[in-house]
């Protein structure tokens, strides 16, 4: 009588089967609709192929095509497929890595003659006729000295240095499909045809082998896949409109800043877009300032006993600047603002009268990002963050964590983001602390959230290294998602770097320290706020509101002494008395997306008038000087006047 073991299904209900029962007879038993539409299974959360066997007892979610979850599978053979194609099509290219990625997948391919965008729709069209073949992925299990002969005698380079790097104990997993194979972890569907038509082919790219520029370079091809060919219609579109509103494109024409490389992932802001980065850090130290917070600024760069102490040294240390002085000692440039801030906390005695202490830094900070990651002001390797730590007892976790969640929505809406979905992130890998300490961290922050009645999801091992975290994440005005601001809770870095208040019962207590940055880093979000507005930003925020332009030079007087008045009721305005016709003037002012143009001529002169017209419209309205004064005075309020 053979073994059994009992599979939960996610409705709760229970069955009793054989050990070692595959998911797909599993399926078979349930309907043979399920069984043909079935691409993978989840076996205790974790996603598997669909042929492995189920050996213990085990909650199990049979996963179809138009499973949300199943999108990277399809990603990730489709992946699999596009290296077939480019070594069918171009033999001695050799393959490397290829991973599905958020919306894609990308594979790295070692070739003399780098591949270009002509190469690509040829890729696509062996891609399809490989799909209609229909060939099962199929794992196998190799030793490593048999995985090593076969990749040498392929001439696939690459692949054995990856072998070579592996335990010897480790797994090494083999994926084939018909003919062809590669090293992989898993897990696939069932077959290449259950990836259909929904993919694309979208741009070719530099990249350095292992992200590394001291190494060979590669040729990186990016493809998108999902599970219908209407969604891929409908990313397509989002990709398109988000060409338009690329901020780099729009921060050109708008005259915000630059990048060069005297300053790689550094941002050279120019006089208009430094307006609106002080705009939003204004903004912030008002919100900041009424919920309670004070002030304060750190060091830029500090010792390396500092971050030995708290544990960044050993964990960061890889993407930290730093520098020897002529005295021999090491000091390294801030990756983060923490450690700065226990510092200040530590100055002084404290006791649980003093908490919750609320610390904020306009911090800037660096992080040596490798350069084929950095991507205008989205990525970048010297940033500022509105960074504020809270320090508080364990009582205080739930009430501070609760302010906070409110103070971010709260000024989210103030900019036009109402739709933020918030993730629940716990213990990564790279981590430091006893699990014992991580286990009453996560508890505390759990609890929080809960008492907030905000919705949520996991998102499992991607905590900081201290600690679990909140992560709200902003969808904007064509649907992409953007990860921003954070709220983490840490039982461990007050008590390496020794903070202690007194407590009620008159011993030396360590604080929970509350991490939390709700821009997270100005230029992103700066970034974010460009392209989510397509350059057109509310007026409160536009860095130049008004332009005051002339129709004829004999009016300069009356334009200045308009943009005088203007400037006195704190509208930010400017003046422009070229030479030009004003249909000329208009065009190139709307380009640059300032919100408000005011033309004056003869006519308006005399009368004491302005013609006004708002960008996006072809209407201009006339307006008394005053009138359009108090108007614009009205309008330029920004949310915390």
């Amino acid at each position: 009588m053979s073994e059994k073991i009992t599979i939960t299904f996610p409705d709760g209900n229970k069955k009793e089967v054989d050990k070692g029962i595959t998911g797909f007879d599993l399926a078979s038993q349930i309907s043979k609709s399920l069984a043909k539409e079935s691409v993978a299974i989840k076996i205790n959360k974790e996603i598997k192929d669909i042929s492995l066997p189920i050996n213990g007892n085990a909650s199990v979610a049979i996963l179809k095509k138009d499973n949300e979850e199943a999108l990277e599978l399809i990603r990730h053979d489709c992946a699999h497929v596009m290296a077939e194609a480019v070594q069918e099509l171009f033999p001695g290219t050799q393959v490397t890595i290829g991973p599905a990625i958020e919306n894609g997948f990308y594979y790295d391919f070692a070739r003399k003659e780098p591949f270009t965008l002509s190469d690509l729709p040829k890729i696509e069209k062996k891609m399809h006729e490989i799909i209609q073949r229909n060939e099962n992925f199929v794992r196998e299990v190799w030793s490593k000295d048999k995985a090593i002969k076969y990749f040498i005698n392929k001439g696939e380079n690459y692949k054995v240095e990856l072998i070579n790097d592996l335990s010897e104990n480790e797994e090494i997993s083999i994926y084939k499909q018909g003919s062809w194979l590669d090293l992989c972890r898993g897990p696939h569907m069932v077959s290449t045809k259950q990836i259909g038509k929904a993919f694309k082919l979208t741009k070719v790219a530099g990249a350095y082998w292992r992200g590394d520029s001291s190494n060979a370079m590669l040729t990186r091809i990016y493809g998108t896949a999902w599970a219908t060919e209407k969604d891929l219609e409908q990313y397509l579109l989002q990709i398109e409109e988000a060409e338009k509103r690329d901020h780099r494109k729009l921060g050109k024409e708008m005259d915000l800043f630059h990048f060069q490389d005297v300053a790689p992932g550094a941002v050279f802001w120019h006089p208009k877009g430094w307006t609106l980065f002080q705009s939003l850090i204004n903004y912030m130290r008002s919100r900041q300032d009424k919920a309670g917070y004070v002030e304060t600024n750190t060091p830029d760069m500090m010792d390396k006993s500092l971050w030995e102490t708290s544990g960044h040294w050993d964990k960061f240390s890889d993407m930290m600047f730093r520098t020897e002085a002529k005295d021999e000692k090491i000091y390294a440039i801030k990756p983060m603002n923490c450690p700065g801030a226990v510092e200040i906390f530590k100055q002084g005695l404290k006791s649980y009268r003093d908490l919750p202490f609320l610390l904020s830094e306009f911090g800037k900070v660096h992080r040596y990002e490798p350069s084929g990651a950095l991507h205008g002001l989205m990525r970048v390797r010297a940033f500022t963050q509105d960074d504020a730590h809270i320090f508080c007892t364990e009582d205080q976790i739930t009430q501070e964590s609760k302010t906070v969640c409110d103070l971010i929505l709260s000024i989210y809406k103030d900019f036009g983001f109402d739709n933020v979905r918030i993730k629940f992130s716990d213990r990564p890998e790279k981590r430091v602390g006893d699990d014992t300490v991580w286990d009453k961290s996560e508890a505390a922050l759990m609890q929080a959230m809960e008492a907030t009645g905000l919705e949520y999801t996991l998102n499992p091992g991607e905590g900081a290294f201290y600690g679990p975290k909140l992560e709200f994440v902003l969808r904007d005005a064509i649907g992409r998602d953007w990860q921003c601001g954070t709220l983490q809770v840490d039982l461990n870095l007050p008590g390496r770097l020794g903070a202690t208040y007194v407590g009620e019962d008159g011993n030396k207590k360590t604080p929970v320290m509350l991490h939390r940055a709700l821009f997270g880093s100005l230029e992103r979000f700066t970034g974010i706020l460009i392209e989510h507005y397509a350059g057109h930003l509310p007026l409160w925020l536009s860095p130049l509101q008004v332009m005051v332009a002339t129709i004829t030079s004999d009016t300069d007087d009356y334009a200045i002494e308009v943009k005088n008045e203007l400037i006195k009721k704190g509208i930010r305005a400017d003046i422009d008395l070229r030479n030009e016709k004003i249909g000329y003037k208009i065009r190139e002012h709307s380009t640059g997306k300032i919100p408000i143009i005011i033309a004056v001529g003869k006519k308006e002169s005399q009368d004491k008038t302005t013609s006004v017209r708002r960008i996006g419209s072809t209407e201009t309205k006339i307006y008394k000087l005053d009138e359009i004064i108090t108007t614009l005075s009205r309008e330029t309020k920004s949310p915390i006047e």
